[in-house]
């Protein structure tokens, strides 16, 4: 094993970005003409959940679009995101947006079989936990992995970390 390069396929959330693109959407809300007298904020519930409120569903639904371009500025996937659907309590409405940490069994699955059916031949994919570990003798095998799975379009966000 000790001829092996290897990586590892994670889908893990940068939270200090996370909160900087929140920070940013709530001074901009805070700040913009049309969200005046709407009610309009953002915040951060726990670790993993963000609640965005307005006193209309299409003010509430744009606040979690104006969230959605910090986020892109700010490097992060879209497909951390899980938005809800609008609810009302009160006067207010409210949205529930989730984010979406780690790579679950049958996502990893997906994967293993895809780098085993289309990838180069040698290469090994260990499931651990919430990642994925790519092993090969050679390097130029990784690469062709990280490419291809760059090429598939997943719903959740995928990185490459630890490659050695």
């Amino acid at each position: 094993m000790a001829g092996d390069s290897s990586f590892d396929i994670v889908s893990k959330i940068d939270h200090q970005e996370v909160d900087n693109a929140i920070n940013q959407t709530a001074k901009e809300v805070s700040q913009r003409f049309d969200f005046k007298n709407t009610g309009a904020s953002v915040k951060r519930l726990g670790e993993s959940s963000i609640e965005v409120t307005a006193n209309a569903d299409e003010r509430a639904l744009a606040v979690v679009e104006v969230l959605k371009e910090r986020l892109i500025k700010r490097g992060q996937s879209l497909k951390i995101l899980d938005v809800g659907e609008p609810r009302t309590s009160g006067k207010e409405v409210k949205v529930a947006v989730d984010l979406k940490e780690g790579i679950t069994q049958e996502q990893a699955k997906k994967i293993g079989k895809l780098i085993r059916d289309e990838g180069p031949k040698g290469v090994k994919v260990q499931v651990q936990g919430d990642e994925l570990r790519v092993s090969s003798k050679k390097r130029d095998d990784l690469q062709a992995v990280i490419a291809l799975v760059k090429g598939e379009d997943y719903d959740f966000a995928v990185q490459f970390t630890n490659y050695r």
